[in-house]
């Protein structure tokens, strides 16, 4: 599929400056000052973050409220429920405020409850409220999950049960009753950053605490990998306090994780350094598909394991609901591709609405991701959900797909969801009603070049820039995420050097020359490109990495599209 490339311009005047104070490759100032880095200071605070620049905790609104709820629990021998979502976000949060509270109280008086995904749904549930009830808990702190649930938190309170809110989620209008709302999104919040996960909200309730009951900072300090974890998975932005967050939690899962994170590395054979590319794609699957495909209980109980072995132990039982979770969402993708590729009216659209009543609910947002991946375009896919229909859908960059489906809503029972991503519900009835529906409304909205994929390139350079020195500062601007992605390279004119290959009938293995410079590189499911490098000169795209080869390492480049070179 063709790419658009866009390549933006920085402050000249800036980047100068930049330079003129750091005496670092002007390349990299450039980029620096794109990402708002324009000043020695910021610079020193983004190269060298450091854990007493996060946010003092009691800036958050109510954080005073929750303290003190807290300790009126503790000095009363009162039962607390830690109560969170069934993902990592989710999952983390309970696991490191349940390890905190259970340091300052006694077993029996702390417990944790995570909702199954398809007997209660997603976030607060009337389950576990009853739940709480049945075995006397007058305290129920929610992670990651409650600012929505005013109606089931107004049914606690009737129950005599208090409720503390700790979430990142964008709240309505009608706050629920809660004795406190961690949520710096909340009106009237002063706390300076804004986009924390679930995990970053409770671990500042986690620090408050620790300040209060005179302990130590570095009490709070075990927690940072887990942080790191949900951080990485729930795709917040890598900037400010997440920044310093993520920094200083991949320390702590490189040098002395909870026995949690040790398992799940072992098992996924990873044997390197961990960065949060890893936490994203070998870590968090495994946890999310407890949720997916069973109960997500097992997630915490791995994470609190206090031995390795029985970390191990539900750490094998995650190992193995996400296998099943690949052998699904790899069967639901190929036949979802092969209903589309089969109808020429599918192909056509503008929109991708695709359903089956057989496909598994746990895995039909990433079947959604995938076939936007195949396919780009707003997409939904819908499986049988009891008496309905109930599905995920996925947008591209720049489309608000909320406000598509919202301009739809006739047609369905519920939906919500935000810019991104949604889920809804609806009679398997009114299904093609719905999907002819949603086509019209983004017909109608979308641009057609939001339905190419868009490449956002850095800067150019030259083969001769890629240098170690030039590398170690790439480097140094980890942990990389949303709004500081790992800087996008685009190199022009450059050959091949008639060693370039096709590896695995799939791959493309490349050696190309730029004047006299050569660089390897690797282009993954790019087969198809080997007559475009073999008929001239190209222009390439790409991020830089460590290639290592019979205990050598090079630089290489990780190519992300090719274009014949335009003739100047």
């Amino acid at each position: 599929m063709q790419k658009r490339w866009t390549i933006p311009g920085a402050d000249t005047a800036k980047t100068q400056q930049l330079f003129d104070e750091l005496k670092i490759h002007p390349v990299i100032c450039k980029i620096l000052v794109q990402r708002n880095i324009d000043s020695f200071e910021k610079a020193k605070d983004f190269f060298r973050p450091k854990l007493n620049q996060l946010y003092d905790p009691w800036l958050m609104k109510d954080m005073q409220k929750a303290v003190d709820r807290i300790l009126l629990a503790f000095t009363q021998k009162e039962k607390i429920l830690v109560f969170g979502d069934y993902d990592v976000d989710g999952t983390t949060s309970v696991a490191c405020m349940y390890q905190f509270l259970l340091s300052q109280s006694t077993p029996e008086l702390i417990d944790y409850y995570i909702p199954h995904r398809y007997r209660e749904g997603y976030g607060i549930s009337k389950m576990g409220i009853d739940f709480a009830k049945e075995h006397q808990f007058s305290l129920i702190i929610s992670l990651d999950c409650g600012i929505k649930s005013t109606d089931l938190i107004q049914y606690a309170k009737e129950l005599n049960i208090d409720f503390i809110v700790c979430d990142h989620h964008l709240p309505d209008s009608v706050l629920p009753p809660a004795v406190a709302i961690l949520n710096p999104k909340q009106p009237e919040c002063d706390y300076p950053f804004k986009e924390l996960c679930g995990c970053g909200v409770g671990f500042k309730l986690i620090t408050a605490l620790a300040k209060t009951l005179g302990l130590p900072d570095e009490t709070t300090y075990p927690f940072l990998d887990l942080v790191a974890t949900a951080i990485a998975a729930d795709i917040v932005p890598i900037v400010d306090e997440n920044r310093i967050l993520a920094h200083y939690g991949l320390i702590r899962a490189n040098t002395n994780p909870c026995n949690g994170i040790k398992a799940l590395k072992h098992l996924s054979g990873h044997e390197k350094e961990l960065h949060i590319t890893n936490l994203v794609f070998l870590i968090a699957p495994r946890v999310n598909a407890a949720g997916r495909m069973d109960d997500a209980r097992k997630a915490v109980q791995m994470f609190i394991a206090p031995s390795y072995e029985e970390a191990l132990h539900y750490a094998e039982m995650l190992h193995s609901d996400n296998d099943e979770r690949k052998e699904a969402d790899a069967s639901i993708t190929e036949e979802a591709l092969a209903m589309i590729n089969e109808n020429e009216a599918l192909q056509k659209r503008k929109t991708t609405v695709v359903y089956q009543p057989h496909w598994h609910k746990g895995v039909v947002g990433i079947v959604a991701s995938r076939l936007t991946e195949y396919y780009y375009r707003p997409t939904i896919v819908l499986t049988q959900s009891g008496e309905y229909a109930a599905g995920s859908a996925r947008s591209v960059n720049g489309f608000n797909l909320y406000e598509a489906i919202h301009a739809c809503r006739e047609h369905l029972l519920g939906y919500g969801g935000h810019f991104a991503a949604a889920g809804l519900t609806l009679e398997t009835k009114n299904i093609q009603l719905f999907s002819d529906a949603f086509e019209t409304v983004v017909a109608s909205q979308i641009p057609d070049e939001l339905l190419i994929p868009e490449i956002k390139i850095d800067a150019e350079i030259s083969f001769a820039d890629i240098k170690p020195g030039f590398y170690n500062i790439l480097q140094q601007m980890e942990p990389y995420g949303p709004e500081n992605m790992p800087p996008v390279f685009i190199t022009r004119n450059v050959t091949d050097t008639g060693f370039s290959k096709i590896v695995k009938e799939q791959h493309l293995r490349l050696v190309l020359k730029e004047n006299d410079i050569v660089l390897t590189g690797i282009f993954f499911r790019a087969a198809h490109y080997f007559p475009v490098i073999q008929q001239g000169a190209v222009d390439v795209v790409y991020t830089i990495d460590e290639n290592e080869w019979n205990g050598s390492v090079s630089l290489q480049l990780k190519v992300m599209d090719i274009r014949p070179a335009k003739v100047h």
